[in-house]
């Protein structure tokens, strides 16, 4: 999860966007569990501060052999003191990626070359290995949060169904979430001037507001992947082989 957004004191625990979030999340991954029968190896590539990791392994007990939370932003220290346990910070990439499930949430808009990272993964690979991918949506909603978050475009679900295609990437489910919230935001982004300010839209929500988003977000959850048409958020799960 992209750290500046934790910036304007979101608390991703009870912050509608995140609580929604993770939950497309740990389905896909009890569903690999109940495929591969025993315990996976989860590797968040671009981590941050491991938000949807740590709920993942409260969520999934049983069912996770090891976590690597991949970030260059972390320490030595942090590394140093992440070593034999369950969730292990690092650096870089595993040497061997094997029995695995690669979740990138909202990383690959952060790197000029985005097929560059997905080729190494799959260097990288033995045998089958899963993916879990987010990626904002449409370049129509382009703002000055992407400024700020350093973001170099939006994908809409075809351009991400090529990009995987073309390093080799097996797409299984394509669709959009926040499909409920899309008319909204699409509304104001196109009130803002696109030249605006670079800042965050991710600010703390009231009660009642934040109760209200994340029904909206939950109703949505059964049917997400039924979304091939509209949403803040485009989600991409599927296999890869080395």
């Amino acid at each position: 999860m992209d750290l500046k957004e934790l910036e304007s004191g979101v608390d991703p625990k009870k912050h509608w966007y995140y609580q929604s979030k993770k939950e497309p999340l740990i389905s896909f991954v009890k569903q690999t569990f109940e495929k591969v029968r025993r315990p996976l190896t989860i590797i968040d590539v671009g981590s941050g501060s491991g938000f949807f990791m740590y709920e993942l392994k409260d969520s999934v007990p049983g069912m996770i052999e090891q976590i690597y939370l991949v970030d260059i932003g972390y320490t030595d220290e942090e590394v140093a003191a992440s070593k034999d346990q369950l969730i292990e910070k690092t650096r870089s990439l595993p040497h061997k990626i094997e029995n695995a499930v690669v979740v990138m949430m909202d990383v690959l808009e952060h790197l000029k070359e985005d097929y560059a990272m997905l080729d190494e993964i799959k260097e990288r690979s033995v045998g089958e290995n899963y993916f879990f991918i987010t990626v904002p949506a449409f370049m129509s909603l382009w703002s000055g949060h992407d400024v700020y978050l350093e973001h170099y475009r939006r994908y809409s679900a075809s351009s991400l169904r090529k990009l995987l295609q073309a390093s080799h990437y097996k797409v299984r489910d394509l669709y959009y979430f926040y499909g409920s919230i899309f008319p909204a935001v699409w509304l104001v982004r196109q009130i803002k001037p696109k030249n605006s300010k670079a800042d965050s839209d991710m600010k703390p929500a009231g009660t009642l507001v934040n109760s209200l988003l994340q029904t909206l977000c939950y109703i949505e959850l059964p049917f997400r992947k039924l979304n091939r048409l509209a949403g803040v958020t485009c989600v991409a799960e599927g296999t890869f082989t080395g």
